[in-house]
């Protein structure tokens, strides 16, 4: 009898999944709940994107136990034919060790846990449905699939940060995050268009979370995160790159705790804290508020800012995509980006950008720009049925 594979994908608010057939990698079911620590929805499509499940989860704050039983409930009727075999987890950071798809044991989930003050809105968020399935399926084989991984390459200067030596002894230095997206759509942008593969290529994984990716031939050469996800372009809650004086002047000066900084540099700022009314780029988008047009324009100047960084990396750029659910659905701004870096050779063909076309580039440009949709749950998929015979 043929088997499953579930893809688990825990945000900071929510918990994404995908059920796949083992072997053929079918995607038979997807979804996820949102809002995991409010009153969750679990919405799911089967394979066809036909609607199987739309409901609220009527706890606040429910544990993950409770989600993943609702999980469970909902995937019944495809697990009957297809028992499940193994998981595949999204863990946002693997530090300096885990650099390849692992097996997930009790000691590799306290070394993984150990990293939780690099990145503790996430960490945490990964590793509770890993503990959470140890007790309710204690047999079932479960692997962790790392953000940070496919930044592996990175390499000095790139990696380096300018502090004494033995705090990069000490595993202080750039890893970069959104690995699984990357590898996703550095795999895509091959099938799609073999000849851009070998290209300078930067990848913009816009969403809740952002980043940048300077890759080429599917190797990633630089990126905007670094030691931790605050690091970099401005994000709906977190503000990206700052003046580190900043912080201390909050803390030395303005008193302000360092739980409080904390709080403010991963819930308050970005989007959010420059606007003052959302993080969701969509509402910004249909506010007329002056905030939130200048929180937007904030948004795409640093995005497009840090794109010129990476061509420098690169030494020039011949290709731009666009991921993430800003990056793929919201045409506004990857206009103002690409016009931004009209100097650089990135021109749009605007009727291709507001259609929905995966090639957006105009005739005018240098650059070959695309909307290319990401699906990490796959990427862990693949990488667990190439770690775990099934």
């Amino acid at each position: 009898m043929a088997g499953s594979i579930l893809a688990l994908n825990a945000g900071s608010s929510s918990l994404k999944f995908g059920l796949f057939e083992s072997g053929t990698l079918r995607r038979m079911v997807s979804g996820g709940f949102d809002g995991v620590h409010d009153m969750p929805r679990l919405a799911a499509k089967d394979g066809n994107g036909a609607l199987v499940a739309d409901r609220s989860i009527r706890q606040q704050k429910p544990p993950v136990e409770t989600l993943l039983g609702a999980l469970f409930e909902c995937l019944a009727p495809w697990l009957a034919d297809r028992p499940l075999a193994a998981v595949g987890h999204r863990i946002v950071h693997g530090g300096s060790r885990f650099v390849a798809p692992v097996g997930l044991s009790e000691a590799v989930v306290r070394e993984l846990d150990a990293l939780t003050p690099i990145a503790p809105l996430h960490q945490p968020a990964c590793l509770e449905p890993v503990r959470a399935l140890m007790r309710s399926h204690p047999g079932l084989p479960q692997a962790g699939c790392f953000d940070t991984a496919f930044h592996h390459t990175l390499a000095p200067p790139v990696s380096r940060y300018a502090l004494p030596r033995e705090f990069e002894e000490q595993g202080i230095r750039r890893y970069g995050f959104h690995g699984l997206s990357y590898e996703f759509i550095a795999g895509r942008l091959r099938e799609i268009s073999p000849e851009t593969f070998g290209k300078r290529t930067v990848v913009a994984h816009l969403g809740s979370g952002c980043s940048l990716c300077a890759m080429r031939e599917g190797k990633s050469l630089d990126t905007s995160m670094g030691f931790s996800a605050l690091d970099g372009l401005m994000m709906a809650t977190r503000p990206g790159a700052i003046d580190p004086g900043i912080i201390l002047y909050l803390q030395q000066v303005r008193g302000i705790s360092a739980k409080d900084v904390e709080d403010l540099l991963y819930h308050r700022s970005g989007l959010l804290g420059v606007s003052g009314m959302s993080g969701d780029v969509r509402d910004l988008l249909a506010s007329e508020h002056p905030h939130a047009a200048e929180a937007l324009d904030l948004f795409t100047f640093r995005i497009a800012r840090e794109i010129a960084a990476m061509a420098s990396t690169l030494q020039g750029l011949d290709a731009l995509v666009f991921t993430g659910g800003i990056g793929e659905h919201a045409w506004q701004v990857r206009a103002a980006v690409c016009e931004r870096l009209r100097w650089l050779g990135v021109k749009l063909d605007r009727d291709a950008n507001r259609s929905g076309k995966e090639r957006i580039s105009g005739r005018q440009g240098t650059v070959e720009i695309h909307v290319i949709a990401t699906d990490e749950e796959l990427t862990i998929v693949r990488q667990v049925s190439a770690l775990i015979p099934i």
